[in-house]
């Protein structure tokens, strides 16, 4: 007779062993209708798993992050059953859940095409019309090979000759079509409504390119119609809002091949770089941040003692020079620790906050790069707090207040928070983790923030809290972080004298806001849809005459507003204004200012934003003053359209 306890606590009794779908529908029929799977003491199970001694239970259903992602696996299963029954010849291979989707892999003598996909998944639609019953059958390992080469299935045979033969194998039907999974699945195909095919691309065979290529086709999945709704339309807008369009639509930046994963900066991106970067030297050295710059290139020795080379090694570039090995630097932490170490420091002179734009380089694939957001040549916002055990909540809590701070003068609200506990593989004594862990939660608590907890997550010398970022299509970036590391000061021998005349070793805070200058710069231009707010735009503002008789006084009203310490440009081509208007709209430049014959005549000045709001003749002085006061709200002020 199992007792089964519900997630509030309360507990049925049953005569016999019970399923999962058996207890859900006891507990009502919208349930019942809504359940795609079961958590049994913590295990998630299909939703026929019978339960035959006392145990938790929670009911996973759509809401639940585990229930979408066997939606997805299980949309996987149906794309490969429906390419099964158009293409009989293809054969299957892997088909994982990824963030937002879910691939599959094939083997096919063919390219698919655009219409294949069409195809593909209006079949996958009758078959979920259909409504087929999915359960799972439990193979022996050598029968379960036997079953898929006997089908043609050789992936799927070479698959599972590689598990130990005394494993168990699951395989799922629906319908008359099976393949290898380890489940849960959901438990019919008509409970797969919301989802649809992104695109085919090319994929080796494990992933190594000396295998065979296949094709690998791309899906989204979703609970609801809606949410795949909203998730289409984020792609829609996403595209729209591609940061390398406006990269080169506004004249920042391009890439070329001669430099992959580098960036060359136009006037107008560096202009936007370093307005960004001198706003945050000011904050920081609002905060008592004192900054440095630290070599580029050290001996492969420092990373060593700091643990980073058994742990990076592979994404680091590396050169020689006098029989000397050398790393090209892909972080600053053990810089600034040798700097910490140039005298000895007592601890009257702790809290020591050193901050650098320090220029990184880390030698990421080919395949993964792209333009701002993923590069190998970058520079990051970084600081390093050395500090004594009983300093670093108040210095954790204080960069937290100036972290938001700086997110809302960028005109971002929406921060989420995680915290992420020890790594399987870490250096350091658990007590000490036990400690900072503690640490972290008690900070976040004390200042009352919602946060999720990310098992496993941390760095290899310490938990950490990472800040993301939601955009204004509802995207999130993961950009600010605070780490606390026990371990590489004492690694790297850096010490202070404590108040007893003892030598003791500083906890080192590694913190970042914006984390790579470069990428948040593509998130800005993505959020804003190009139209930065007034502080950050390259251009603020242009002056343009109708005729060529209004020269002389365009220039004149540049140059007195670029004397008053704005960003002004002139345009004083002889083309009709209404094209010049159009060229600046499009380069998101934020006022125009047209002169005529009646401004100069009446020494005023025609302004226009953007946005097309005509906001009419002024003094010049009267535009000072408002672009004065747009700039002063920074990006609080909210998102044009």
């Amino acid at each position: 007779m199992p007792v089964i306890t519900l997630p509030d606590g309360s507990k049925k009794e049953y005569a016999e062993p019970v399923s999962v779908a058996a207890v859900a529908a006891d507990i009502g029929a919208g349930l019942a209708r809504a359940a795609l799977a079961g958590r049994v003491d913590g295990r998630l199970v299909d939703t026929d798993h019978v339960i035959a001694e006392d145990a938790g239970l929670e009911i996973v259903t759509g809401k639940d992050p585990d229930g979408l992602e066997i939606i997805r696996h299980s949309t996987a299963h149906l794309l490969a059953q429906a390419v099964k029954d158009l293409f009989p010849e293809a054969q299957v291979t892997i088909g994982p859940v990824i963030e937002n989707g879910f691939f599959y892999d094939f083997a096919f003598e063919r390219a698919f095409t655009p219409e294949d996909l069409v195809a593909i998944e209006k079949k996958m639609s009758e078959l979920v019309k259909a409504d087929l019953k999915v359960s799972r059958e439990v193979f022996s390992r050598d029968d379960a090979v036997a079953y898929f080469r006997g089908i043609g299935e050789e992936y799927k045979a070479k698959i599972i000759e590689r598990i130990p033969a005394d494993e168990e194998i699951g395989v799922y039907r629906q319908g008359d079509w099976k393949d290898l999974c380890r489940g849960p699945h959901v438990p019919s195909t008509g409970r797969l409504k919301a989802f649809k095919l992104m695109k085919v691309a090319g994929a080796y065979w494990e992933g190594d390119s000396q295998n065979e290529m296949l094709q690998r086709i791309y899906g989204t999945a979703w609970a609801t119609k809606d949410d795949l709704k909203a998730h289409l339309y984020q792609l829609e807008e996403a595209e729209k809002r591609d940061h390398r369009r406006f990269g080169k639509l506004m004249d920042l930046f391009h890439t070329q091949e001669e430099a992959p994963g580098m960036i060359f900066w136009h006037p107008k991106g560096w202009q936007l770089y370093r307005t960004i970067k001198n706003y945050i030297r000011e904050q920081l050295s609002r905060h008592g941040y004192e900054e440095i710059r630290t070599p580029e290139i050290l001996a492969r020795s420092l990373w060593e003692k700091s643990g980073h080379w058994d742990k990076f090694r592979d994404d680091m570039f590396t050169t020689g020079s006098e029989d000397r090995e050398f790393v090209i630097k892909p972080m600053n932490c053990p810089c600034h620790i040798e700097v910490y170490k140039q005298g000895l420091h007592s601890y009257r002179e702790l809290p020591l906050r050193l901050a650098e734009f320090g220029s990184c380089h880390r030698n990421e694939a080919s395949g993964t790069l792209h333009g701002l957001m993923r590069l190998r040549s970058f520079v990051q916002d970084d600081a390093h707090i050395f500090c004594t055990e009983d300093q670093v909540q108040a210095e954790v809590s204080d960069f937290i207040d100036l972290l938001f701070e700086v997110y809302r003068d960028f005109g971002f609200d929406d921060v989420l928070i995680s915290l992420s506990t020890r790594p399987e593989k870490r250096v350091g004594e658990d007590a000490l983790w036990d400690r900072a862990e503690q640490t972290l939660k008690d900070v976040l608590e004390s200042k009352r923030l919602d946060y999720e907890m990310d098992e496993g997550g941390g760095a290899f010398y310490g938990p950490k809290i990472d800040f993301s970022l939601r955009d204004s299509i509802g995207r999130v970036w993961q950009l600010g972080t605070m780490q606390l590391d026990y371990a590489q000061p004492g690694r790297l021998g850096a010490v202070y004298i404590a108040e007893d005349s003892s030598r003791q070793t500083p906890v080192m805070l590694h913190r970042a806001i914006l984390g790579s200058l470069e990428r948040f710069i593509g998130v800005l231009l993505e959020h804003y849809a190009g139209n930065l707010p007034t502080w950050l735009a390259p251009k603020q503002a242009v002056v343009m005459g109708i005729t060529d008789r209004n020269c002389e006084y365009v220039t004149k009203v540049a140059e007195t507003l670029r004397n008053q310490g704005y960003r002004v440009d002139e345009d004083l081509r002889n083309e009709k204004i209404g094209y010049k208007i159009r060229q600046h709209t499009i380069q998101r430049i934020p006022y125009m200012i047209v002169i005529g014959d009646r401004e100069q005549t009446a020494g005023t000045v025609a302004v226009r934003t953007r946005g097309g709001e005509d906001l009419g003749s002024m003094s010049l002085e009267a535009f000072a003053q408002i672009l004065t006061d747009d700039i002063a709200s920074r990006g609080r002020a909210g998102l044009e359209d």
